[in-house]
């Protein structure tokens, strides 16, 4: 399953008016500050609905996961804090949630409504965990070391993360090598424009091929 490309990110987002229209301005309200919690902090569905308030503290997200048990610790945007304070009050211990149904009739209920938001913004194959998965690429393209994202994700080890996340892991050392190149072409070309630059070995192979693993 993949993650969310930059320009279905903008289509969602684009879509929010639309779904307004339909389901009223408060439910639109809702969804929107449900889909930016989503995109800010990876969480899992069923932890994203079941959300408590008091979860969110000084500008923080601090949450015991449903599936792992570990404790996840993520700063917030401002923008997001924001939208989240402006949630109509269902209950006023959650954010999404009555707490009084069962949480997987409201994970039901979250994802009809995403189905509906992804139909709108002619998203094909949407599907709730592709935030999860958008989160940790975004994080991993901006050169967050694996521990660091597996800390985020939730996750017990990096080694689930490196399995789960590999392509992105790899797309990220290519662009470091990218960057090497370009800088090491600048350098040669100042000192002496006569030398040809000798690209330097990729890591990719001795990282996914038969060499010694790589180790983040």
């Amino acid at each position: 399953m993949e993650p969310f490309g930059d320009d279905e990110v903008k289509k969602i987002r684009k879509a929010y008016a639309s779904y307004s229209k339909n389901a009223g301005a408060a439910n639109a309200q809702r969804l929107e500050a449900f889909v930016e919690l989503m995109l800010c902090t990876g969480l899992r569905l069923k932890d994203a609905v079941t959300l408590r308030r008091d979860c969110i503290e000084d500008g923080k997200l601090r949450l015991r996961t449903e599936k792992t048990g570990t404790v996840v610790c993520c700063p917030l945007p401002p923008s997001l804090i924001k939208k989240l304070q402006m949630v109509r009050c269902i209950c006023n211990q959650y954010f999404f949630w009555t707490g009084t149904s069962k949480p997987k009739s409201a994970v039901g209920d979250f994802q009809r409504a995403l189905k509906r938001l992804f139909k709108l913004a002619g998203i094909s194959g949407g599907h709730a965990h592709r935030f999860r998965h958008t989160f940790a690429k975004n994080l991993l393209m901006a050169g967050v070391p694996v521990e660091r994202v597996a800390v985020l994700m939730g996750h017990r080890s990096s080694a689930i993360t490196l399995k789960q996340y590999s392509a992105w892991v790899r797309e990220r050392q290519q662009q470091l090598e990218a960057d090497i190149r370009r800088i090491w072409t600048e350098k040669y070309r100042a000192d002496s424009p006569e030398d040809r630059v000798k690209e330097p070995e990729s890591a990719i192979q001795s990282l996914y091929g038969n060499g010694p693993k790589w180790i983040n």
